[in-house]
């Protein structure tokens, strides 16, 4: 009898176990874009202002030089200030809507996405080229936030949920896998 107690003991040891399965984890390699960091996307950036210049001496210096208009007033609500600011604003609304990247970004090879969907739409890329560049101009530290973010994202790429990518650069990422028994993938988490 007592025997028959020291069995039914372990079988309720071993059903505990059974239910309790501690679960079993495996690592995966991912290859993901690697994002942008702040230098490149600093010359991309210069190189955007070069060609802005260019196209405002180009079309905008002559039509207010024939009108002798002034073009080197330093107040914002001057006419050509105005429209210089709207040529700024719609080159890279328009050159990042159509093709994800400026000419800069081009040359550097590196393009804009979006974190929550697959094209970029006009009410993101005005909340990013607007508001956002708005606020990282005028306020320069927000910008160098690109270096320190873990996606490289500068305050404009937190107000529209984007980030800027290298277009043939990827890093390896590894992910944890949790499997128990033999169900198949039940979670991911990344780590480092």
């Amino acid at each position: 009898m007592a025997e028959d107690v020291h069995n039914e003991g372990q079988e309720r040891v071993t059903l505990e176990k059974e239910r309790h399965v501690t679960p079993q984890y495996s690592e995966t390699i991912a290859y993901e874009r690697k994002p942008a960091g702040f230098w490149v996307r600093f010359w991309a950036y210069l190189l955007d202002v070069a060609v802005i210049w260019g196209i405002t001496s180009i079309l905008l210096k002559p039509v207010f030089g024939i009108l002798g208009m002034e073009t080197g007033g330093t107040e914002w609500y001057a006419p050509y200030a105005i429209l210089s600011a709207i040529l700024f604003y719609s080159y890279f609304v328009l050159m990042t809507k159509f093709f994800r990247q400026t000419l800069g970004k081009m040359v550097m090879g590196i393009q804009v996405v979006s974190l929550k969907q697959e094209k970029l739409t006009w009410g993101t890329l005005l909340f990013r080229e607007w508001i956002g560049r708005f606020l990282s101009v005028t306020i320069l530290p927000l910008y160098w936030l690109v270096g320190f973010t873990p996606l490289k994202q500068g305050v404009h790429d937190f107000i529209a949920d984007t980030t800027v990518i290298h277009e043939a650069s990827y890093r390896e990422r590894k992910v944890r896998v949790e499997s128990v028994g033999r169900n198949e993938l039940q979670q991911t988490e990344a780590f480092d």
